[in-house]
């Protein structure tokens, strides 16, 4: 694929549903997260979708404990039956979180999130900032993966149309700019500490306390 597609759910066996560009980029992924992630402890994952990603990066790092969660009910439910067929012991049951809202997590040695600031009010991208800040350790990594808008850096065709596809959608969705986020992480602390190009045109945004 050339760039992103849009976001959808094609529905599985029961209660499963699968995320088409999950095979696409989940080995890219869990070698940029290889990188970053601690040797052990907890990682939430904020926005977890499906469940296709937590449970083959659970494959991947067995020392860590995976934290999925989602604001949408039918999502949990997809997560948990993803869960229970890969009988991976290290991914916790799905968590109801709106990155938006309080969350009812109080600490994580890692936070991730992978394709939710796109397909989400600025308030999940703003929460998702402040929350992670209060419940990461000092020196621990938020990864935010996807499409991103960037000051002066053209827009690929391709990116362009999705975040126009997405604007008729929902106005409140749509790509966000990387300096708005980094300006929104510098008021409570998050440091952007490396941008990572990805294939299709995304990018990795890695934040540290």
């Amino acid at each position: 694929m050339s760039g992103p597609q849009p976001f959808v759910f094609e529905a599985g066996a029961e209660v499963k549903r699968h995320a088409p560009a999950t095979a696409r980029n989940r080995d890219v992924l869990a070698e940029t997260l290889a990188d970053l992630l601690p040797t052990e402890g907890l990682v939430l994952e904020v926005a977890s979708g499906t469940g296709e990603h937590v449970v083959h990066f659970a494959k991947l790092f067995p020392a860590l404990t995976w934290q999925p969660s989602d604001p949408d009910p039918i999502a949990l439910a997809s997560i948990d039956a993803w869960r229970a067929e890969s009988d991976v012991p290290n991914v916790r049951p799905a968590m109801l979180l709106d990155a938006s809202e309080d969350w009812p997590i109080s600490r994580a040695d890692a936070v991730i999130c992978i394709n939710m600031t796109h397909i989400s009010p600025w308030a999940a991208t703003v929460g998702l900032l402040h929350r992670a800040a209060r419940l990461l350790p000092p020196s621990a990594v938020l990864f935010i993966y996807g499409p991103f808008n960037q000051r002066g850096v053209p827009l690929a065709d391709s990116n362009a149309a999705f975040d126009m596809s997405l604007r008729q959608q929902n106005p409140e969705w749509g790509l966000r700019y990387v300096e708005d986020i980094v300006e929104e992480a510098n008021k409570i602390g998050l440091r952007l500490h490396q941008v990572i190009a990805m294939p299709a045109n995304n990018l990795s945004l890695i934040f540290r306390v």
